[in-house]
């Protein structure tokens, strides 16, 4: 049933709508009227004109974004939008309480704006007769604390459009052409899909763009900075644009240029297209702008510590940061949930299907982390030991929480901290999806007798249309016929009985493809690197697995599992541990304590500090250390090895 709109009835018309609108608002509200703002809904119609839009980049002390945009215009009502909902973030986290000074002018006279009485992103303006342009000027505000999170420093920047421009309601974002361009610190080389048309010193002007395409398209810059080519000699060039705290944070061996040119190689042999003409890795590697990880279309916003390449040998987690990446601009960028595709970015978004879009993309990263040899196949079950123990030891929360419903975790928790992360679960539509998509790789094998896998569905459903760049949507249907496609079975049932039921059974998928999870009191040289790396992203002891609390590198803890035996003992988080049976609390301490526990009946006594004062509670602890390994199951396929080898 089609919906007549408002907009195309006579005036008396639209006040009968409204006011039936509003009985029938009081009617199923019990009397209350709904709050609605006055924002035009967007419209299928281009925006005449083309937006000029400039940010000075150039204040790398305090960090202000200068921005002034012109905009075409016509008399009348005109409402601005600062966009809301981000891609990638897939939650409305847009920073306007970061926008500051704005000022309208036409004509060079101040206009008055107005911001709405419900949307606090949206900004009202009165267009006087005869003007066709107006101008906008305003500062963001980026972080000036790690809390905050650094947008800037004296060595690089990630600049994000989304958080630098204001864009006129009532239209299609692809329907509103913008000419952006920049002005970076002296100096300063840049990383971007935008492509230039010209470079004036330190501003440069890029070639027009939609706005879509324009908030897809970040910008790294800084001082110290290496282009790489990971595709030589490919129909479309793929780059890592690194940029680095010092100089010689960007010294590679050809073994790492290599493997990073493997890992392009095998995600084209995965998909066997490409939906990019040209694609960058945007890559920090700092001490201060690190810890990022944002996927688009033609490239991807990556940071991590400084060390990345040089300490390698030592720095085997996060390796798999850029392959997660990469692989959403198939899945979630050029393949993207339906209920993810908005016309504009101040439209709320629906996150249903994170756990394809999300989790199958954390599936493939690992996989072709370890394909491209950036991961040795070792590293890479050690790594899927880790994520399998999470849903063997921690995963209380499925109790009461599907995993179809971690998927409104970035609009309910927006990645804030939680006190008990094992019971109120946060966003497990990545790697217990990731779990889910093993088993399904596993079955299909089984199903098939190994001669089709997750890599035929990957080919039939992320590789269509090669070279196209326009957004294909799905459904949970469109999942289920793919799957059909390749295996005929009841993936209806199947996927329904893993994302809508409590307690999934996401073991299977390590069973299904020959292997099985065992603890021991050992730590994988894996594990070790994990808990140690002093990066931003890091700092955890980890005794999850055993008296069940993990703790910072201060001895706060940061997490303690649910009914586990350290909950059980009182334990709360936020809690600092000062000692461990009488002697000054280290890991070392802790670790002798639980091994010492286990050929004893006394309790595991833990004196913390919290709130100001101190208490010892005592864990009833008394099965060691236990750390998470992968082993074979004798006399089953070992699908696993088939999965992470490198196609030729």
């Amino acid at each position: 049933m089609s919906r007549v709109s408002p907009f195309a009835l006579s005036v008396a018309a639209r006040r009968r709508f409204s006011r039936l609108a509003l009985a029938v608002a009081l009617a199923l509200t019990g009397g209350v009227a709904i709050a609605q703002d006055d924002v035009p809904a967007p419209q299928d119609t281009p925006y005449a004109g083309t937006i000029a839009l400039h940010v000075d980049a150039s204040d790398k002390v305090q960090g202000i974004f200068r921005v002034r945009e012109s905009i075409p215009v016509k008399a009348g009502a005109l409402t601005l939008l600062y966009p809301q909902w981000i891609p990638g973030d897939h939650s409305p986290t847009g920073p306007i309480n970061m926008l500051a000074g704005l000022m309208l002018s036409a004509n060079g006279k101040p206009l008055a704006w107005k911001r709405d009485k419900y949307n606090v992103y949206a900004f009202h303006v009165d267009v006087p007769a005869g003007v066709t342009t107006l101008e906008a000027e305003f500062q963001y505000l980026s972080g000036r604390n790690e809390s905050e999170g650094f947008e800037i420093t004296d060595t690089m920047m990630d600049m994000e459009w989304s958080k630098v421009t204001l864009y006129p309601a009532g239209y299609y974002s692809r329907g509103i052409t913008y000419a952006p361009s920049v002005t970076l610190p002296k100096g300063w080389l840049l990383g971007t899909a935008l492509e230039t048309a010209v470079q004036s010193g330190d501003t440069i002007t890029f070639k027009p763009v939609p706005l879509n395409t324009l908030i897809d398209s970040p910008i790294y810059a800084g001082q110290y900075f290496k282009r790489v080519d990971l595709n030589p000699g490919g129909d479309a060039p793929v780059h890592m644009d690194v940029f680095a705290d010092a100089p010689k944070y960007l010294e590679m061996t050809p073994e790492q240029v290599s493997v990073h040119r493997n890992l392009v190689t095998q995600a084209t042999k995965l998909f066997g297209s490409h939906h990019y003409d040209h694609y960058d890795f945007l890559f920090s590697l700092s001490d201060q702008l690190g810890g990022n990880g944002t996927e688009h279309h033609q490239s991807s916003e990556d940071g991590l510590g400084t060390d990345y390449f040089t300490a390698w040998s030592d720095a085997a987690p996060d390796r798999d940061l850029l392959a997660h990446e990469y692989v959403h601009s198939w899945n979630g960028k050029f393949r993207r949930p339906a209920d993810l595709w908005t016309p504009n970015f101040n439209v709320p978004m629906g996150d249903s299907l994170l756990w394809v879009y999300e989790g199958q993309t954390q599936y493939w990263g690992f996989v072709l982390t370890a394909r491209a040899g950036m991961w040795t196949p070792q590293q890479f079950r050690d790594a899927l030991a880790m994520v399998a123990a999470n849903y063997d030891r921690n995963r209380e929360g499925f109790a009461w929480r599907t995993l179809e419903d971690t998927t409104n975790d970035p609009t309910v928790a927006r990645r804030s901290s939680l006190p008990y992360r094992s019971w109120q679960m946060s966003e497990e539509y990545y790697s217990a999806g990731q779990m889910m998509w093993l088993e399904v790789d596993g079955k299909l094998r089984e199903l098939t007798k190994d001669r089709k896998s997750l890599d035929d569905f990957a080919r039939a459903f992320f590789g269509v249309d090669n070279g196209s760049y326009v957004t294909k949507t799905y459904t949970f249907d469109d999942v289920v016929a793919a799957l059909n496609g390749v295996a005929p079975y009841d993936w209806a049932g199947f996927l329904r009985s893993r994302v809508d039921t409590l307690n999934p059974p996401l073991q299977n998928g390590l069973a299904a493809t020959g292997w099985k999870l065992v603890y021991t009191d050992q730590e994988s040289a894996y594990e070790k690197q994990y808990n140690s790396r002093s990066q931003p992203s890091r700092h955890l002891y980890n005794f999850a697995w055993s008296i069940g609390v993990t703790m910072n590198d201060k001895g706060q803890v940061n997490d303690v599992r649910w009914n586990g035996p350290a909950f059980k003992a009182g334990v709360t988080t936020g809690a600092t541990l000062v000692a461990v049976n009488g002697q000054t609390y280290s890991t070392d301490t802790l670790k002798s304590a639980i091994i010492a526990a286990k050929t004893s009946k006394a309790p595991i006594q833990l004196l913390l500090q919290y709130q100001g004062g101190f208490r010892t509670v005592a864990v009833d602890y008394h099965e060691g250390l236990q750390y998470p390994h992968l082993v074979r199951i004798n006399g089953t396929p070992d699908y696993l090895s088939e999965i992470i080898g490198a196609r030729k």
